[in-house]
């Protein structure tokens, strides 16, 4: 069968969460028994997400594979670092997504140039129609035969009128009418907003957003409605009449407590049979795998108990910052039956107050210490890491967080008052972290860091075996400094515990306190292969003894 192409777009306003609409429409092709893949395409000109502030735009989600990207013959650029709809789009489909598959402006006008200078287009005027429209259409095709889906789903970023999308836009229009009848499918979400103060949901902002995609020559096939409630069946019916499609291509996105049970939610409205109509694919869901997403789906919908999370942290005002841990979280609680609440503290608070420590940390069943770089809010998230030793409480430290751990136990049960990372002080007396010695030779920023799948040696008998249950396995890293192997032996012979290296032992890539309870540091991001159904060991391994500390508290 020859690969369908299903296009999403969204208009109104950003951050209406197209990407779990994406990935929701890939599960219901998935359910009627289909290959799917997902491509992202990003408007903004970087090559890649890496060097973006997660404050700006949210977490930096890392594949398994490190891509190769050579936009012209001589030039080579790592990528391993795409936007954080990938972590969605792997969440609910299961997969592992590969790097080509988040297109950026970036990559298309840097391919474009480059090609030019080497002579590629010779003689030729380069132009926005057809080189970069061509470009974006070859790296669509390009994904559609590396993986040879039935369905390839490609989400365009961004609001339509974006000056910065207009490009992909026009790309999506010419690809649909180079493409066979009945092969393409356009999807548009766009915001329903609803005014408390008419009690009205109001059809008006959809309607000028249809209306501008249907002037780049886009007509919608379909129109997904997002507000805060079900749309009702005249506000359907308006949307139908004044967007120019069938009432039945009208569907509902209210807001969800349960992002999983999307899928079902738009099933049951029967979008999965009108693109299966559209598509010339099968219209029903294959009984078994449904009844499998709603196995999944359901347990996040009904909890024995709650526990406390507390999140320090560098950027916490945005908790897209830190989507992928927090999924981790709650596919770890959900396996437990338990709740997971989270608190998020900016490093600098404690840094301003340090009685806040005790204040919001005492509260807390165990504590997240999370990822980060740079200087800003370091002192504070050692303060709390600190307070998770001398406490015995249960502590997870993801990458940044380990590095702080390691340099909180150091200072405060070994002694080395001025041990520090030479990521925040380079003349330190103590490098107890410091950077990789392959990042010496590093000058650019982006895509040069330690990045994807690495294997990860277990220790027999540590609390990350215990997890696992495994001496080897893959973990997906994304750093440039790390934890200073001249210091460990120090370290162990205070009770710290090296639980796993690199296959040479050469990399530290995670630290445990056993004589602390349940205190351990991991350099890699175990939350990225974190999925519904099939949480991440680490993950489960400390909210399980989160609970049993909340229970110890309270008995």
């Amino acid at each position: 069968m020859h690969t369908r192409f299903v296009f999403v777009t969204g208009g109104v306003v950003s951050g209406l969460g197209k990407g779990v609409v994406t990935a929701s429409i890939g599960k219901l092709f998935q359910m009627r028994g289909l290959r799917v893949d997902v491509i992202k395409a990003d408007p903004y000109l970087n090559v890649d997400p890496g060097t973006l502030n997660p404050i700006e735009h949210g977490e930096v989600f890392v594949c398994e594979d490190v891509w190769e990207f050579e936009p012209a013959p001589g030039y080579k650029f790592r990528i391993a670092e795409i936007d954080q709809d990938f972590g969605t789009y792997e969440r609910f489909l299961d997969v592992n997504m590969h790097p080509s598959n988040n297109i950026t402006s970036g990559q298309v006008y840097l391919s474009v140039i480059l090609k030019e200078r080497a002579g590629i287009y010779l003689g030729r005027t380069i132009q926005v129609i057809p080189q970069i429209t061509d470009e974006i259409k070859s790296r669509i095709r390009a994904v559609a035969e590396r993986s040879k889906p039935d369905v390839l789903i490609v989400e365009v970023g961004g609001t339509v009128g974006d000056i910065e999308a207009m490009p992909f836009l026009e790309a999506i229009r010419q690809f649909r009418l180079e493409q066979p009848p009945g092969t393409t499918a356009l999807v548009h979400v766009t915001l329903v907003p609803y005014l408390s103060s008419l009690g009205q949901l109001k059809t008006k902002p959809t309607q000028h957003s249809v209306k501008e995609l249907q002037s780049m020559g886009l007509q919608p096939d379909v129109i997904i409605g997002r507000s805060d409630r079900e749309l009702p069946e005249d506000v359907r019916k308006k949307i139908s009449l004044y967007c120019n499609v069938p009432p039945e291509a009208v569907y509902s996105d209210p807001d969800l407590e349960n992002i999983y049970k999307l899928p079902l939610l738009l099933e049951e409205q029967g979008l999965g049979r009108y693109l299966g109509k559209i598509l010339g694919l099968p219209r029903d869901p294959i009984p078994g795998k449904m009844k499998e997403w709603i196995g999944v789906s359901e347990q996040f919908s009904s909890f024995k108990d709650e526990v406390i999370v507390a999140m320090p942290g560098k950027y916490t005002m945005i908790q897209d910052s830190y989507i992928s841990i927090n999924e981790a979280l709650n596919h770890a609680g959900a396996s437990l039956g338990v709740r997971v609440k989270r608190i998020y503290i900016e490093g600098e608070e404690f840094e301003k107050n340090p009685g806040k420590v005790e204040e919001i940390l005492g509260k807390a069943d165990g504590i997240l210490l999370t990822p980060g770089f740079g200087t800003r809010g370091v002192d504070g998230m050692i303060y709390s890491a600190r307070f998770a030793l001398e406490r015995r409480k249960p502590f997870l430290g993801i990458c940044f967080g380990a590095q702080l751990m390691f340099i909180a136990f150091m200072r405060y049960v070994v002694g080395l008052k001025e041990a520090h990372s030479t990521e925040i002080d380079p003349n330190t007396r103590y490098p107890v972290v410091h950077l990789l010695p392959e990042q010496k030779e590093a000058t650019l920023k982006g895509g040069t860091m330690r990045l994807g799948a690495h294997p990860v040696k277990i220790r027999k008998g540590s609390m990350l075996y215990e997890a696992y249950g495994e001496e080897l396995v893959y973990e997906r890293f994304r750093h440039r400094f790390h934890i200073n192997p001249a210091f460990t032996g120090l370290a162990e012979e205070r009770g710290l515990v090296v639980s796993s290296t690199d296959p040479s032992g050469r990399i530290v890539n995670s630290i445990e306190y056993p004589q602390g309870g349940w205190i351990v540091g991991v350099q890699f991001h175990p939350e990225f292969k974190s999925r519904p159904g099939k949480p991440s060991p680490v993950y489960k391994a400390f909210i399980k003894a989160v609970l049993e500390y909340k229970k110890s508290r309270k008995a």
